[in-house]
């Protein structure tokens, strides 16, 4: 009666070895380990893994592991010492065009590794990192597109020449000025076929004709858009050269990115990297209105505001430096930077490479403006310094240097936030959490004893009421726990603390199935049913109340995982694969096990599920 076929058997057994598998790496920790990661068309292939072992060898650093995975290897160390050893030798020998940073990777075997059995990952609350909530400044953003629809208005007029009297940017639009009317319409005609995002109106005072051009509502939202997403790219550029593993970088509203790297262990680097807002400007220095030769040149605007169509800067002495407001460049147009040290000097410089358009526009540039100076300035949070403004000596392009760093390791991190790409607006950190590895360790720790302590609660109550058949629920609740932990692994989801609350609340839910089922055994045999009779029909009873019960529940997690965002979704994902374990564990499991006990005998005098005054024996 009570029997499973061996089919059944096999697998109930098989989905417990699997589960054993994908579970247990999570009980191993993690070790310290280096990630090399290859930037733009650099590979971080098997060539650059026997780079890193006979480097290793050669400095006599020993490793316990190398895995090969995607673009990245990771070498796996002792400790930390042998870590940080390990990264300046390797960094050293693989050149500046790959990334080299610490990490950590998990310590179980490698032969768990090689059947893709891994940990889950930690979210920041449990492993430690850094979190950052930024805001875009959007008003920079729409300046910005301002000041690039004046440029390509008055590049247009100039192409067909069309002349005009003057044009200029005041506020949020661009006037354009012409001496009669019959140029005016052909300029507004031009612009209609070739700048359709903006709204053109045409006045007239006396012999003054005017196009005032503003942006449409649908451009600006679309430009707004676009900058965020931009930022968003840019930022995972920055962490994907950090070599951070599973960063979290995602849109949070209409005009902020949130940013969290959980694991990281050089929180400092991480927060100058992507704290740091950099962008990259060259503009021309406005000469003419120097009153002096050198870098003291425009020492007299130093208590002065702007003159029209400029900008007042400062370099790193705090000089004055006059700049027009017309962009040559941004760093846009960057596709490669890297640190480098001046031959003569000896000082520490940035090499940069153009791409093709920006190349065509510094050639043009330099050419017509030889022996003037233009200025590199890094807008960085809002504000805009000049790091160097040299005169040019001769026409160049795609290639030049930037040169003023103050230290060896402003210029590696110039670099990299150049290679990173620029970003379409700055951007202020408005909310900012780093987390220790302690606190985190701390957090597991409260984590672990409240699911075990709510286990070994459940499972006292369970053996005392229920003897036998209580040992058989817990027995099940250790399957359903099991099999919850190895679908996250297998997931490669991230836990996080209200991750740990779900698997808390799915013990107590998931027993919830085994006591209706033990009641219901109970009622049977309190009517007179036999105690074989009674575990069939107590099983088969209980099973729709359990569906229904577990459905409702189902449809309030899938809710949360819908609607819900950042915390609430680690909740509900758990929450939710936890009642199909449940269910699997609660009906499947345990029955098996119920079967293997009592199914094997023709006669049962009772069963040993508490209470036992109740009980009937069955009939001889």
């Amino acid at each position: 009666m009570n029997k499973y076929p061996p089919w059944k058997y096999a697998i109930i057994a098989l989905t417990l070895v699997i589960g054993f598998l994908f579970a247990v790496p999570n009980l191993f920790g993690e070790a310290p380990a280096i990630q090399v990661s290859g930037l733009r068309a650099n590979k971080a292939d098997d060539a650059i893994r026997k780079q890193i072992e006979e480097t290793l060898k050669v400095a006599n650093i020993r490793h316990e592991s190398i895995l090969v995975d995607d673009n990245s290897i990771k070498v796996r160390f002792p400790d930390t010492d042998t870590q940080l050893k390990a990264r300046d030798a390797v960094q050293a020998k693989v050149g500046p065009g790959y990334v080299v940073a610490l990490n950590l990777v998990s310590d179980s075997p490698a032969w768990l590794t090689a059947i893709g059995a891994k940990p889950m990952y930690l979210g920041l609350d449990l492993r430690g990192g850094v979190h950052f909530l930024l805001s875009v400044d959007m008003k920079a953003v729409m300046d910005k597109a301002v000041d690039r629809y004046n440029g390509e208005i008055r590049n247009l007029l100039r192409e067909k020449k069309i002349y005009y009297s003057g044009l200029a940017r005041e506020g949020d639009k661009v006037v354009v000025r012409f001496k009669d009317k019959a140029l005016r319409d052909q300029a507004d005609k031009l612009l209609v076929s070739q700048v359709p995002d903006l709204n053109l109106r045409d006045t007239s005072a006396g012999e003054d004709f005017q196009i005032t051009a503003t942006i449409k509502p649908e451009a600006a939202t679309r430009t707004r858009d676009s900058a965020l997403q931009q930022n968003i790219t840019t930022l995972r550029n920055r962490v994907n050269e950090l070599g951070v593993s599973e960063p979290i970088v995602q849109q949070s509203g209409p005009d902020r990115i949130l940013v969290q790297l959980a694991g990281v262990q050089d929180t400092a680097r991480a927060k100058d990297i992507i704290g740091r807002t950099a962008s990259l400007e060259v503009r021309m220095v406005a000469e003419e209105l120097a009153s002096s030769p050198g870098l003291d040149a425009f020492e007299a605007y130093k208590s002065q505001s702007a003159p029209f169509g400029t900008i007042k800067l400062t370099d790193d002495r705090g000089a004055t430096v006059l700049v027009r407001n017309s962009l040559v460049i941004t760093g846009e147009r960057v596709i490669d930077a890297q640190p480098n040290f001046d031959q003569q000097s000896g000082g520490p410089i940035v090499t940069v490479r153009l791409d093709a358009a920006g190349g065509r526009v510094m050639t043009q540039t330099t050419r017509e403006n030889v022996k003037k100076r233009m200025a590199m300035i890094l807008v960085e949070k809002g504000k805009s310094e000049v790091l160097t403004w040299p005169s040019i000596n001769g026409e160049f392009g795609s290639n030049f240097i930037i040169t003023g760093m103050p230290s060896v390791e402003e210029s590696k991190n110039l670099a990299l936030l150049l290679r990173a790409g620029s970003l379409a607006a700055p951007m202020e950190i408005i909310e900012e959490r780093t987390i220790g590895p302690s606190l985190g360790a701390e957090n597991i720790k409260m984590g672990q004893n409240a699911v075990i302590g709510g286990f070994i609660a459940i499972a006292v109550f369970m053996c005392a009421y229920y003897m036998l058949f209580g040992l058989v629920s817990v027995l099940a609740l250790g399957a359903n726990l099991l099999f919850l932990v190895a679908l996250l692994s297998m997931m490669q989801a991230t836990l996080t603390l209200p991750g740990i609350a779900a698997i808390a609340l799915t013990l107590g839910m998931a027993i919830d199935a085994n006591v209706l089922i033990n009641e219901r055994i109970r009622e049977e045999v309190r009517a007179g049913m036999s105690p074989q009779m009674a575990i069939q029909a107590g099983y088969d009873r209980a099973f729709d109340t359990i569906l229904d019960s577990n459905i409702t529940t189902l449809i309030a997690g899938l809710a949360l995982l819908v609607w819900g965002s950042g915390p609430v979704r680690g909740f509900a994902v758990v929450h939710c694969l936890g009642i199909l374990t449940s269910i699997f564990s609660a009906v499947v499991v345990s029955r098996g096990l119920v079967n293997l006990i009592y199914g094997g005998k023709k006669k049962v005098a009772k069963l040993s599920i508490g209470d036992t005054s109740w009980q009937q024996k069955a009939a001889a």
